[in-house]
């Protein structure tokens, strides 16, 4: 993750302005594999969201992501899960992401970066309340584990 969000750091365009602390997780979807590491990081860009995706995608290719099977083991997987003022419906993108209110594993390192974050009608926050953070394991805060390149 650190590899990555330095790479990210480093195109033009694009600048990592804050991370989540990094949380240890279980695994979605395809339960019998090793357990997740999830954190979130606030973007500042210049770049088009597909523009984004894509060279999220190219960080990824360059950390030996495998796609063989949707939610099986990986490297690394970056989402796209905001955007301010961008609602995006696209066969390879959707904005704000379709699950992050379902979903603890992501909305508790979103919490750290900005628990207001407003999410089809409610806050980040208060989707939170209404999910079971069953498993989700602080296990570093963000100065910890990354510090931006300078």
């Amino acid at each position: 993750m650190i590899d990555v969000l330095d790479w990210l750091d480093k195109r033009d365009g694009i600048a990592v302005t804050a991370v989540s602390g990094l949380y240890e997780t279980p695994p979605w979807g395809i339960t019998e594999q090793p357990r997740f590491l999830n954190a979130c990081a606030q973007l500042l860009t210049s770049r088009s969201p597909q523009d984004l995706l894509a060279t999220c995608l190219d960080g990824e290719q360059r950390l030996k992501r495998i796609r063989n099977e949707r939610w099986g083991p990986r490297t690394i997987d970056i989402d796209i899960l905001v955007v301010e003022g961008v609602e995006l419906d696209t066969p390879d993108l959707v904005i704000p992401h379709p699950r992050i209110h379902e979903r603890a594993f992501v909305l508790i390192p979103l919490c750290d970066l900005t628990p207001s974050l407003p999410i089809n009608g409610k806050s980040a926050a208060d989707w939170l309340e209404l999910c079971d953070p069953g498993g989700v394991k602080r296990v570093a805060d963000a100065d910890e584990w990354w510090q931006r390149p300078r």
